[in-house]
């Protein structure tokens, strides 16, 4: 069948940066004072959660509207694509790491009062971490007294979408989804029917119906799921793409009423003021379009404190500065960069060098591929630095991929003995296997970890681990980040532990529930 929409409007102008810039628009004005707010979520992954969010984001700039972002649950990608489209940093939120209050208080916190805030779910609507949906973007919507927006995957279904729609609103009436967005719709006659029995078996109604288009192109993917906006190759022109698709085919006005509806917020309690427990310490962070994997609440927990960081292009920078007090390598992608990074054998030789003179380095999954001996992939092995005497393989399947649950049982450099950490990991790598006498830190309770049943591979005052942490579920990460390093600057183990006490007053344990 021929496509027969009507023509999308001429794309909005782009500038060096991707995004368009702002004009006059005839369209809904600015939302009332209200902590406008929308979920959008999915029937399942794959759905255009991100496709429809991003435009709607466009959308909203263009018109004027300031706009907030928020992603459910512990991801990285989707949630650097959502700072690109808003033009600030996203949020994750996510009640299985960090507990209800501690997640409500942060979208209080970094919301918007008067502007659009967009939440994007993730997976379907109701999966959780159980059989009855715990901790899903429904829970999150009704936790947040949020309305839901949600995106249908209709390509090859009619009459089946209303029962599927239909199913949502009753398998939780305490959820209100306030309309459907239509994704991948072959014509006219299969909007009509769509759109009618939805409409009719639901009450719900249609708010948007966009054309079946190519997304990939527009939205590319690999193991992991999308590519990040710094590998996108066309970045540039993406927003006009999005504009021209979401444009002509959603209701925007109707969409900004729903979230308009939402009941209002109380503004939250001013922040406690920062201990200042880090100052004079820098701390290096890789960060170039290899290492992309950083919580802002990780990166702004080691700033409040009072800590300089730094920070490293493992692409490009020639070696690491010589008065770093701690070096973090976060996750992303170091083998689609592995023939770049392992020709940068300088950096390679003196984040060795440091490390095994005792330098605290915190590594989370792509960072402990970097201290690898080498990282196999795709028949190619490409030598890294060397820190942890094992070599790191890519599969072509998950090897790891969810909630992780750690319990810390053996001396390192960061968190207490005993310590229960909640994290998360999504790898398709695996660690070969190393010398007998290798040292590691925790044991998995919940997921998969390095190997065996053990994550956090330790040498010296490195930390290596598949398990991604954020400082608001675990804020005993910054504090222990902050005391290896001060202990590295100036070793007084009579000072140890009353500097870590201090550390943890700048960052007080959150109640996970």
């Amino acid at each position: 069948m021929s496509r027969r929409f009507p023509e999308p409007l001429d794309p909005a102008p782009a500038g060096d940066t991707g995004i368009p810039s702002t004009k006059a628009h005839h369209g809904p004005q600015p939302l009332p004072s209200t902590w406008p707010r929308l979920v959008i979520a999915g029937l399942s992954g794959d759905a255009g959660k991100t496709l429809v969010s991003l435009g709607l984001l466009f959308l909203a700039r263009e018109m004027s509207i300031s706009t907030a972002v928020f992603k459910k649950g512990p991801d990285y990608i989707d949630a650097a694509w959502l700072s690109w489209a808003s033009g600030r940093a996203a949020r994750n939120l996510d009640t299985f790491l960090m507990g209800k209050e501690t997640a409500t208080h942060s979208f209080r916190v970094h919301a918007s009062a008067d502007g659009l805030n967009l939440i994007e779910g993730n997976r379907g609507l109701f999966d959780g971490a159980d059989a009855q949906g715990t901790h899903s973007t429904a829970e999150l919507a009704k936790l947040l007294r949020a309305p839901v927006l949600l995106v249908v995957n209709a390509a090859k279904v009619t009459h089946t979408a209303a029962a599927l729609v239909l199913g949502c609103q009753r398998l939780d009436p305490g959820l209100r989804i306030g309309g459907v967005i239509l994704n991948r719709v072959c014509g006219l006659r299969h909007e009509k029917v769509l759109r009618q029995s939805i409409e009719s078996a639901s009450g719900i109604p249609v708010l948007g119906v966009l054309p079946a288009v190519k997304s990939r192109a527009m939205l590319p993917g690999r193991h992991l799921g999308l590519v990040t906006p710094q590998e996108h190759g066309k970045l540039s022109r993406l927003p006009a793409r999005l504009l021209s698709l979401v444009r002509p085919n959603v209701a925007m006005a109707a969409i900004l009423e729903v979230a308009s509806s939402a009941p209002p917020l109380e503004r939250p309690a001013g922040a406690a003021q920062s201990v200042a427990v880090g100052h004079g310490l820098k701390i290096g962070f890789m960060k170039d379009s290899a290492f992309t994997f950083y919580y802002p609440e990780n990166l702004e927990a080691l700033e409040a404190s009072g800590v300089e960081l730094v920070e490293i292009s493992a692409l490009s920078t020639p070696r690491l500065p010589d008065d770093l007090d701690a070096l973090y390598i976060g996750g992303g992608f170091p083998e689609t960069h592995a023939a770049a990074l392992s020709r940068n054998s300088a950096l390679l030789r003196s984040i060795r060098a440091r490390a095994l003179q005792g330098l605290p380095v915190y590594a989370e999954c792509g960072g402990l591929m970097l201290l690898a001996r080498a990282i196999r992939w795709r028949g190619m092995k490409f030598p890294m630095s060397g820190v942890l005497p094992l070599e790191v393989e890519v599969c072509r399947a998950p090897q790891g991929h969810g909630y992780v649950e750690l319990q810390v049982d053996r001396p390192n450099a960061y968190y207490a003995v005993g310590m229960a950490l909640r994290g998360h990991e999504f790898h398709y790598s695996r660690l070969l296997a190393g010398p007998s006498q290798l040292e590691t830190a925790c044991e998995v309770r919940r997921g998969t970890g390095a190997w065996n049943g053990r994550d956090a591979v330790t040498v010296k005052n490195v930390w290596a681990s598949y398990t991604h942490i954020h400082a608001l579920a675990t804020p005993e990460w910054a504090a222990g980040m902050l005391a290896a390093a001060r202990r590295y600057r100036n070793p007084r183990p009579d000072a140890d532990d009353q500097f870590y006490s201090d550390c943890a007053k700048a960052n007080p344990p959150c109640h996970v529930s």
